[in-house]
C-alpha cells in the first residue's frame, strides 16, 4: 500500500533541490542581463557618432538582451510553480495530521435552504469541503461544491472509476492544481466568455495584408538608407504615416488591451492546463469523455489557445516605449496584433465556454482523486439495488480523528425508520452527520470511512439545524415547521427515494404537544415510505416501534461511575434509558445537588 506522507515529503525534497537550481539560474540571468546592456552602451559610446557603427551593436544587445528577458521570464515561471508545487506538499502533509483550518472552507456556497448541506456542516470552517477542496481555481471550487450539493445519484459507478484512477495520478493532480494556482487574474471564466460573446471587430479586413506590406516597405526603405540611395526624411515621413494610421484606431486599440491585459496570464495558464490534460490518457469513461471535449486533430483546445496567447503577449509588447514608438511606426504592430486577437474570438469564442467548462471539471475531480489518495484505508461502496439501502461495518465520520474514533456497524433497509435516543453529548447527532455523510459522499464516488459499505443510492433530505429569522419576522417555530414541510412536499413531490434524517424536531413547542407532533410526522414519513434515522430525548416516541414494523430503537448509551461521566459512543439495538442532564448541572455546581 502506498503511503501519502512518504511520497508528500519525498516530493518535497526533490522540489526544494529543484527551487534551488532555479534561484542560481536566475541571479546569472539577472548579471547577464546587466552586463549585455553595459556593453551595449559601451559599444555605442565608442562608434559615436558613426551612425551606422553604433546601429549595428545595438540591435545586437537588444536581441540579446531580449533572449535573457524571455529566458528569466521562463525560470521566473519556473521558480513559481515549483514553489507552489512545494505548498501543495506541504498541505497535505499538514492535512494528514489534521491542521487544515486554514484552508478555503467554501463558506460562500452555504444555504440553510438546501435539502442537507447546512445541516451536515458541508461547507464553513471545519466542514467537510474544507477537509476535501484542493481546487486551484475559483470554477473549480464552485464546480466541487455544485456536486457536493447536486443529490445525485445517476452513474455513480463511474464516478468510482473516475476518482481511482484519478488517486494513482499524484504527479499530474498536482501539476494541474500548481499551474491554476499561479494564475495571478482572479477574473471569472464566465465574465470572459461573456466579454468574447459581446465583442465586436473594429480592425478593417485590410489589416489581414497591409502591416505585412507596410512592414516590408519599412525594411527596404532602411535598406536604402543605409546604402545612401534615399534621405533619412524619407524615413521619417513614412514613420509618421505608420504612426497616423494606428493612431486612427487608438481608443479602441487600448480598449482592447485592457480586456486582454486582464486576461493575459488567465489564458496562459489555461493552455498550459489543456495541455497538461491532452497529454494525459484516461480509461475512465468519465475522464476520457472530458478529454474528449478539448481535443480534435491537428487543432486541440490548447494549440489554439497558444495561437491566442502569442497574439496577446505580442501585443502587450505596446507596452514597452521603443516597441510601441518603432513598431507602430514601421511594422503596424498594434493593428496587425489587434486583428489576430479578434479574428481568433470569432472563430472560436463557441468553443471558449466548454473548454473552461472542462478544466473546471478536471479541477473538482482532481480534489476527489486526492481524497481517495490520501486515504488508502477507506472504501468505495459497492452500488447494488437491494433493498437494504446501507449495510456498513466500521463506519466513522471522516473529521474525526483515528485515535478518537469509535467505529460502528449498522443496516438500513429501504423503508426502515430508526428512533435513536440517548444522553447528552452520547454521539448521537456525530452518527446522523456520519450517516449523512456518507450519502454524500458515496453519490459523490468518493471512498467512505469504514471497513466495507454496500449502497443502495438514495438522495439525502434532513432537519437538524433549523435557523429562525428575525428580519423575515419568522419564528424558529416557524422555521422548523416550515422545512418539515418543505421534506414533506419532497417526499411527494419526487419520483426518487429519499433518506430522511432529524434531529430533535419541534424543539419550539412544550413536550406534549412535541410529543404527539412528532409521533404523527414519524407516521407520515412512514405512509411516505420514507427510509431514515430521527435522533430524539423523547422516549414515548420510541413507542412508535410497537405499532410500526418500519420502526426500529436503537441508542446510545454513558454511565455514570465513581461521580464520572462515560460514553462507549455504540450504536445500539434498544432504547436509552441513562440521561444525564441532571447529572452534568450537579456537576458543573450550575444547580445544588
Amino acid at each position: 500500500m502506498t503511503i501519502p506522507e512518504k511520497v508528500y515529503r519525498d516530493n518535497m525534497v526533490r522540489y526544494e533541490h529543484a527551487l534551488k537550481v532555479v534561484r542560481k539560474q536566475l541571479r546569472l540571468i539577472s548579471m547577464l542581463r546587466v552586463l549585455t546592456f553595459v556593453l551595449m552602451a559601451l559599444s555605442m559610446y565608442v562608434f559615436y557618432p558613426v551612425a551606422v557603427m553604433m546601429i549595428a551593436p545595438a540591435l545586437a544587445g537588444v536581441v540579446l538582451f531580449l533572449v535573457l528577458v524571455v529566458r528569466h521570464n521562463r525560470s521566473r515561471q519556473q521558480k513559481k510553480k515549483l514553489e507552489e508545487l512545494l505548498a501543495l506538499n506541504h498541505t497535505e502533509v499538514r492535512v494528514l495530521h489534521g491542521d487544515f483550518k486554514d484552508l478555503p472552507d467554501g463558506s460562500e456556497f452555504t444555504d440553510p435552504l438546501h435539502a442537507y448541506s447546512n445541516d451536515t456542516d458541508l461547507f464553513g470552517p471545519g466542514s467537510f469541503f474544507q477537509y476535501l477542496n484542493r481546487t486551484g481555481l475559483i470554477s473549480g471550487r464552485a464546480k466541487l461544491a455544485a456536486w457536493l450539493t447536486a443529490n445525485n445519484t445517476e452513474r455513480i459507478s463511474e464516478r468510482q472509476e473516475a476518482v481511482r484512477e484519478l488517486a494513482g495520478k499524484t504527479a499530474f493532480r498536482q501539476e494541474f492544481t500548481a499551474t491554476a494556482r499561479m494564475m495571478k487574474g482572479r477574473t471569472p471564466a464566465e465574465e470572459i466568455k461573456k466579454w468574447m460573446e459581446r465583442h465586436t471587430p473594429f480592425v478593417p479586413a485590410a489589416m489581414r495584408w497591409l502591416p505585412a506590406v507596410f512592414t516590408a516597405g519599412s525594411g527596404v526603405l532602411l535598406v536604402l538608407f543605409f546604402t545612401g540611395m534615399v534621405p533619412g526624411i524619407w524615413i521619417l515621413l513614412y514613420y509618421v504615416a505608420g504612426l497616423l494610421l494606428t493612431g486612427s484606431r487608438l481608443r479602441k486599440i487600448n480598449a482592447l488591451a485592457v480586456h486582454t491585459g486582464r486576461i493575459q496570464d488567465f489564458f496562459l495558464r489555461y493552455r498550459q492546463l489543456l495541455e497538461l490534460l491532452e497529454k494525459e490518457s484516461f480509461s475512465a469513461p468519465v475522464l476520457a469523455a472530458l478529454r474528449g471535449h478539448i481535443t480534435a486533430p491537428g487543432k486541440n483546445a490548447s494549440w489554439l489557445l497558444r495561437q491566442l496567447a502569442r497574439a496577446i503577449d505580442a501585443f502587450d509588447q505596446r507596452n514597452n516605449m521603443i516597441m510601441a514608438l518603432l513598431g507602430n511606426g514601421f511594422l503596424l504592430w498594434d493593428l496587425r496584433q489587434c486583428y489576430r486577437i479578434e479574428q481568433w474570438i470569432l472563430a472560436h469564442r463557441d468553443k471558449v465556454g466548454q473548454w473552461f467548462d472542462t478544466v473546471s471539471a478536471v479541477d473538482a475531480c482532481n480534489s476527489l482523486g486526492n481524497f481517495a489518495f490520501n486515504h488508502p484505508d477507506y472504501v468505495f461502496p459497492e452500488i447494488t439495488d437491494r433493498e437494504v439501502v446501507l449495510e456498513t461495518k466500521g463506519a466513522v465520520h471522516p473529521l474525526i480523528p483515528a485515535d478518537k474514533a469509535v467505529r460502528n456497524d449498522y443496516t438500513i433497509a429501504r423503508e426502515n425508520f430508526f428512533i435513536i435516543t440517548g444522553a447528552n453529548m452520547a454521539g448521537k447527532s456525530t452518527f446522523l452527520r456520519t450517516v449523512s455523510l456518507q450519502i454524500i459522499m458515496g453519490n459523490g464516488g468518493l471512498p467512505v470511512c469504514a471497513r466495507s459499505c454496500s449502497y443502495s443510492p438514495v438522495k439525502l433530505v434532513t432537519s437538524m439545524r433549523t435557523v429562525d429569522s428575525l428580519s423575515d419576522e419568522a419564528s424558529y417555530f416557524y422555521a422548523e415547521l416550515s422545512r418539515l414541510k418543505y421534506i414533506v412536499n419532497t417526499l411527494q413531490g419526487e419520483e426518487h427515494r429519499y433518506f430522511v434524517v432529524l434531529d430533535e424536531i419541534l424543539k419550539g413547542t412544550n413536550s406534549t404537544d412535541k410529543a404527539i407532533g412528532s409521533r404523527k410526522f414519524v407516521e407520515k414519513l412512514v405512509a411516505l415510505g420514507a427510509t431514515g434515522i430521527i435522533a430524539t430525548h423523547d422516549l414515548s416516541l420510541c413507542e412508535a416501534a410497537d405499532v410500526l414494523p418500519q420502526v426500529s430503537n436503537y441508542y446510545f448509551d454513558a454511565e455514570i461511575t465513581n461521580d464520572e461521566l462515560y460514553f462507549d459512543y455504540r450504536f445500539k439495538k434498544g432504547v436509552c434509558r441513562n440521561m444525564n442532564a441532571s447529572f452534568l448541572l450537579k456537576k458543573m455546581k450550575i444547580v445544588d445537588g
